[in-house]
């Protein structure tokens, strides 16, 4: 049994779709309103606060993989993401299983350069704190040796029905209903996106690959960083349409977040934005022979998903 919680996100679809594929259909399900991704699922209600409702949920898993996505909201994160790990630990103590938590890059901070396994975590934000917490936990949990443990680590990603990446939201979006595209404060520095498909086969490469453990993998990401407008040139050549698009800067952004709370939530990862923002996934792409899916390959398929274009 493999089971996946917090699986009603786009990671998780893609995750259970590679497990799926190529490694088993003995998969579990579990989110407060669980859906079926393959017709072998296996659907499980839980709440990821409650202790006992996440023990359950793990009992006899080999694997568990934690891709829970909450409510952008720092204040919201200090209260659940602690509880959520400590309960999904003692959930996989419980049932002798491997874990992987997929995670991004926030505990990193501001990064000039590449970001690598090595990378210091140097939060620059109150959600990169947060999120340092807890990895620092489980990197706790490695040193005792008692679960098997990976942090899985991602960039921000795009890919084919990704409600809520940037990158759907703000440029395929658009595109799709004639209008301008739109980048964050700065579209001249380079940004890496992860092919959320790329996400979803790595990850369950790993959870299949006991040797892997214990350590932090930075998920295969295409090198070939490109800048916003770049991207957009890209996408709209895909769509048909001009690349002419529109960036929203910072002042603008900080008034809309008076009205609209998920808005607010981005403000404090605009330096994101500001500075050339590279992941290097180097070490999983020998390790496995796994060749990331090209940016110019990724936006063809994204476009495919889009059958009525306005």
């Amino acid at each position: 049994m493999q089971t996946i919680l917090g699986a009603n996100g786009v990671i998780a679809r893609e995750l259970a779709i590679a497990l799926a594929t190529t490694y088993t259909k003995d998969i579990r399900l579990v989110s407060r309103h669980p859906q079926k991704v393959n017709e072998t699922d296996q659907l499980l209600k839980a709440d990821l606060l409650d202790k006992e409702q996440v023990k359950a949920a793990c009992a006899g898993s080999e694997v568990v993989y934690l891709t829970a996505g909450l409510k952008y909201d720092h204040q919201v994160w200090a209260a659940q993401w602690p509880v959520i790990i400590d309960n999904v630990i003692e959930g996989c103590r419980k049932a002798g299983a491997r874990l992987i938590f997929f995670s991004n890059v926030y505990a990193l901070g501001e990064v000039h350069g590449w970001m690598t396994e090595q990378t210091p975590m140097n939060p620059s934000s109150k959600k990169g704190k947060i999120r340092a917490q807890i990895e620092k936990r489980l990197l706790e949990e490695m040193q005792k040796g008692i679960i098997p443990v990976i942090i899985a680590r991602a960039p921000d990603f795009y890919g084919p029905d990704s409600k809520n990446s940037m990158a759907q939201m703000m440029v395929f979006d658009n595109l799709s209903k004639g209008k301008k595209p739109q980048w964050l404060v700065n579209a001249k520095t380079k940004h890496s996106l992860i092919y959320t498909p790329d996400a979803g086969k790595a990850t369950a490469i790993l959870g299949n690959t006991p040797s892997a453990f214990n350590r932090i993998w930075n998920l295969p990401t295409a090198k070939e960083a490109l800048t916003g407008e770049a991207f957009i040139a890209k996408a709209a050549k895909a769509f048909g349409r001009p690349a002419s698009f529109t960036i929203l800067p910072t002042w603008m952004l900080v008034m809309a977040g008076w009205f609209v709370p998920d808005i607010k939530g981005v403000i404090e990862m605009l330096y994101q934005q500001r500075i050339d923002y590279l992941f290097d996934s180097s070490d999983f792409e020998k390790t496995f022979g796994f060749t990331p899916t090209s940016y110019d390959e990724g936006i063809r398929q994204i476009r495919a998903s889009y059958p009525q274009v306005q």
